[in-house]
C-alpha cells in the first residue's frame, strides 16, 4: 500500500506485441494518457515494445510517473525502457509481479499474451485467498476478452468458482471509465495488502 506522499498507482499488465488490431494500440495510449493526466503512477512490466512501452511513453508525455519492473533475463527480449523514473532488474518474474503488487493500488489488464494472463491470474488468485482487496480491471478492446470472460462464466457455472470472485474484476472498453471504477473500489477497499505470505 501506498504511503500518502505517492502518487495512486496502477500496475497495467499487457503485451510485449501491438498485436493485429490498431484499436490495441490506441487504447494502451489512451490509458497510459489518462494515468498521466491524473498525475498517477504506472507501474508496469518495464520494457519499451510492444504495448507496454506505449502505455509507458503515453504515461510519461501527459506528466505521470511511472515504475518498471523487469527480469534480467528478459531486459534484452523485452527491451529495458530507460526513461523511466524508476526501472527495477530482478531476478525472477515472481519478484517481478510481487514487486508491481506491492508497489500498486489497482489492477488493470489489456490485450495480451500468456504472460499478461499469467499476470491477471495471478493477482485475481491472490485476491480470493485474501492477500489483498484491490480492484482489479479488465480492458475488453473490441471484445478480446470475451471469450475468456465466457470461459470464466462457465467455471461459475461448473462451481468452480464464486460468482463474487467473477465479480471482482471488472470489465470496460473505456479507459477513463475504467480507471475511474478502479480508484472509486481502492478508496473504499482501504486497509494493508500483505503480499509477505505469496
Amino acid at each position: 500500500m501506498n504511503n500518502d506522499t505517492t502518487p495512486f498507482s496502477v500496475a497495467v499488465y499487457c503485451g510485449s506485441r501491438h498485436g493485429t488490431r490498431a484499436a490495441y494500440t490506441a487504447a494502451a495510449r489512451a490509458l497510459g494518457q489518462a494515468i498521466g493526466a491524473r498525475a498517477w503512477q504506472l507501474v508496469y512490466g518495464g520494457g519499451k515494445v510492444g504495448l507496454m512501452g506505449e502505455v509507458a511513453d503515453a504515461t510519461l508525455a501527459a506528466g505521470g510517473r511511472v515504475v518498471g519492473v523487469i527480469p534480467e533475463s528478459l531486459k534484452k527480449l523485452e527491451v529495458g525502457h530507460l526513461g523511466l523514473h524508476e526501472l527495477h532488474v530482478v531476478p525472477t518474474m515472481h519478484l517481478r509481479k510481487q514487486m508491481m503488487a506491492e508497489r500498486s493500488q489497482a489492477f488493470i489488464a489489456l490485450p495480451g499474451g500468456i504472460g499478461t494472463l499469467e499476470e491477471l491470474f495471478e493477482v485475481w488468485t491472490w485476491r480470493q485467498l485474501g492477500y489483498h482487496d484491490q480492484p482489479i480491471g479488465l480492458l475488453n478492446i473490441e471484445g478480446y476478452y470475451d471469450d475468456l470472460l465466457r470461459f470464466m462464466r462457465h467455471c461459475v457455472a461448473e462451481g468452480f468458482l464464486s460468482a463474487q470472485q467473477m465479480a471482482s474484476v471488472r470489465v470496460s472498453a473505456d479507459p477513463v471509465a475504467l480507471l475511474d471504477e478502479m480508484a472509486t473500489l481502492a478508496h473504499k477497499a482501504g486497509g494493508a495488502d500483505d503480499y509477505s505470505r505469496v
